[in-house]
């Protein structure tokens, strides 16, 4: 699967979940371990997980199993690594905190 079409799996998946304020990033010139990443907000511990869940159980069906899953525990913040694309999902305060938006905008100008 090319880079865009996992990029458009990723926001399909997150959006079966209803996740919130899903913003894609271009990362492509500023980072070589990735191409695109996703960043969605979830309304809760348990809607944060349930997203990056659903990522995963519907990539492993498609035959694109994750490289890597992150912050399951806590549910604060999901990291779901697919390779070309790093899905972020958050809650509100936690995406705030850390701006990643913001940051990698910056990266880009």
């Amino acid at each position: 699967m090319q880079s865009a079409e996992l990029k458009q799996f990723v926001v399909d998946k997150i959006d079966d979940l209803k996740a919130r304020d899903v913003i894609v990033l271009d990362v492509s010139k500023q980072s070589n371990i990735t191409d695109y990443m996703v960043i969605c907000s979830g309304t809760s511990k348990t809607h944060v997980k349930a997203i990056a869940e659903n990522l995963v159980v519907e990539a492993k069906k498609a035959g694109i199993p994750p490289l890597g899953v992150e912050g399951r525990e806590s549910s604060e913040w999901v990291l779901v690594d697919m390779g070309d694309v790093i899905l972020h999902v958050m809650q509100d305060q936690t995406r705030e905190y850390y701006q990643l938006e913001k940051l990698w905008s910056e990266k880009q100008d």
